[in-house]
């Protein structure tokens, strides 16, 4: 029992890694500085990762500035 109990622990924590990893990786692409300085922080510092991409100034042309925070969706 408490193996199962460690594995469904281990599974949540890589879960909570995995998508601070994601977070991270598409605020530093939306903020003009690419994916992978995003995906280092977000694998590195886990839940610090995206509030520390949230926090660093985008670059003037990026897509944080011309199209806002938030994406809009477009119909097919």
């Amino acid at each position: 029992m408490t193996l199962a109990l460690i594995g469904s622990k281990a599974l949540v924590l890589l879960m909570v890694w995995l998508a601070s990893a994601i977070a991270a990786s598409w605020l530093s692409d939306r903020k003009g500085y690419g994916e992978r300085p995003g995906l280092g922080a977000g694998l590195l510092l886990t839940a610090v990762g995206p509030v520390l991409w949230l926090l660093i100034p985008a670059k003037p042309d990026s897509r944080w500035k011309t199209e806002g925070p938030i994406p809009k969706r477009r119909k097919a």
